[in-house]
């Protein structure tokens, strides 16, 4: 059983309920406090008000009267209020008329003034609440109270609320470091744990690791139990995927093996049949034509085109034995691969095949091709057979039309050979690279239906591919690649035209 154990994750997840929890908790009290501290001072300009109000109800007949003394006996009556430092009544002239301070001393800045149409006003400065109220009779102003209370009890009720919050701050944060503990025991470090063991089968994929259980009947445990049965069945279904793929690798090399040998066997027999033949084939050839040139004259017309056939014949199975010869040596011949200029390649090709242009007009448009690393020999077989083949297949054509060029696919450079020939019907286009397979008559154009093919196996064996395109009477194209090994395309495309 795998234990994978890295508890920095659920940590951090504790210290991070922990901040959560406390930030939420300041801000409450902090909301809390501001909502308290605004009533408490609306509550004490309130009270302050109404103090103000019956001390100027209780002292108008001192106003009326002119009697400060009786004034002063009910500004005394203050004294009940701790938290009132100065009061003062003011008469109409503005004088003072009466006063009352609580420590018997200090001086107190001027009134507030009442604004129009009001009957107070206050005001919080210094640490201290200053009102102002009117003193009516039978609705007139006869003179103003002026009093200042100190904040005394809101500063008791903030400290008060200050030990409230710390006391139930410190509470929250041990309920909640208990809560996270739990938490993290039961939630987070067995997630944490099967999260590791999901990251080794991942990278290592080994299969064979389990995550350690958690508990038993709660929800965390269930889905550890259900991610083990799954890696269960993943490992088992790995191990027979396993034996199935040796057993698979095991037959195709078995496979590889005998087709490797089929191939070295048939080429042995292509061979050596042709190089057998070549015997027999030779003795045809030469005791035919001695025939024609001794017996020759004695012999009727039908004799001596019954010997032409011999001979045509014995040149056309001299030509087969050739090429099968060349397939051969394909197979059986090591590449020795050199970086080749095609254009070099093609001129080369081109100046062989001037016996066969002889009397014919041939329009070559030759355009600029790239190097290829490639074996220069076998690859120069391969344009001979397709030039030539589309040479041969012109041959009707007045003015034939012979291109060989280069484009670009998907970023790999496509070489093709391009005629306005017989072409073939694209529906056959299958049978077009197989061994003796022909698309046309041997009467309309000679041929021994082994030279695509030749081409086909050149191609392949440099790692590229070949394939064509074609329609009857309209000519025919052959595209072929030589995969990574070719290089770089040519600026641009020259054409060139030649009359042969």
């Amino acid at each position: 059983m795998l234990r994978f154990r890295d508890y920095s994750i659920p940590r951090k997840l504790t210290w991070m309920n922990l901040l959560v929890s406390g930030t939420a908790l300041l801000l409450a009290s902090a909301g809390f406090f501001a909502y308290d501290l605004y009533n408490f001072r609306a509550s004490t300009a309130r009270n302050l008000g109404i103090q103000a109000q019956i001390i100027g109800s209780n002292s108008v007949s001192a106003l009326l009267f002119d009697d400060p003394h009786s004034a002063e006996n009910t500004l005394s009556a203050l004294r009940a209020a701790p938290h009132v430092m100065f009061a003062e009544i003011y008469a109409p002239d503005g004088r003072p008329f009466a006063r009352y301070r609580r420590d018997g001393n200090g001086s107190f800045p001027p009134p507030l003034p009442i604004p129009p149409g009001e009957a107070q006003v206050y005001r919080f400065q210094g640490g201290q609440v200053a009102l102002v109220r009117s003193i009516t009779f039978q609705g007139k102003p006869v003179a103003k109270i002026y009093m200042r209370s100190d904040l005394q009890a809101m500063n008791d009720l903030g400290q008060n609320f200050g030990i409230i919050v710390v006391t139930v701050f410190l509470m929250s944060l041990l309920a909640t470091f208990w809560m996270s503990s739990v938490a993290r025991r039961s939630i987070a470090e067995p997630l944490v744990r099967l999260a590791g063991t999901a990251r080794i089968v991942l990278s290592e994929k080994n299969y064979s690791v389990r995550a350690s259980p958690a508990g038993e009947g709660n929800e965390i445990a269930i889905l550890i139990s259900t991610f083990n049965e799954m890696l269960a069945q993943i490992q088992e279904k790995d191990a027979a995927l396993g034996q199935a793929r040796d057993r698979l690798e095991q037959q195709v090399q078995q496979r590889t093996e005998q087709l490797n040998a089929a191939n070295a066997d048939l080429e042995a027999f292509s061979y050596s049949v042709s190089h057998d033949l070549r015997a027999p084939l030779r003795h045809i050839s030469a005791f035919s034509q001695m025939l024609n040139e001794e017996y020759g004259s004695n012999m009727d017309a039908g004799a001596q085109e019954y010997l032409k056939r011999i001979q045509s014949g014995t040149k056309t199975m001299g030509r087969l034995i050739d090429d099968l010869l060349k397939m051969a040596q394909i197979g059986r011949k090591e590449l020795a691969c050199v970086v080749t200029d095609l254009n070099d390649m093609v001129k080369e090709v081109l100046a062989d095949l001037q016996p066969e242009c002889e009397g014919r007009q041939i329009d070559w448009r030759v355009g600029d091709l790239s190097s290829v690393e490639c074996d220069p020999g076998l690859v120069k077989q391969v344009f001979a057979n397709l030039l030539s083949n589309a040479v041969k297949y012109t041959r009707k054509r007045e003015i034939a039309v012979i291109e060989v060029g280069q484009v670009e696919e998907d970023g790999v450079p496509v070489i093709f050979v391009r005629d306005d020939g017989a072409g073939f019907d694209q529906r056959y286009v299958g049978k077009l690279f197989g061994v003796f397979q022909r698309l046309h008559r041997a009467e309309d154009f000679e041929g021994t239906g082994v030279g695509l093919s030749t081409v086909q196996r050149i191609v392949k064996k440099h790692g590229g591919a070949v394939w064509a395109k074609g329609e009857v009477d309209k000519g025919a194209t052959f595209f072929l690649t030589f995969s990574a090994r070719a290089g770089s395309l040519a600026a641009g495309t020259k054409s060139a035209k030649a009359s042969v």
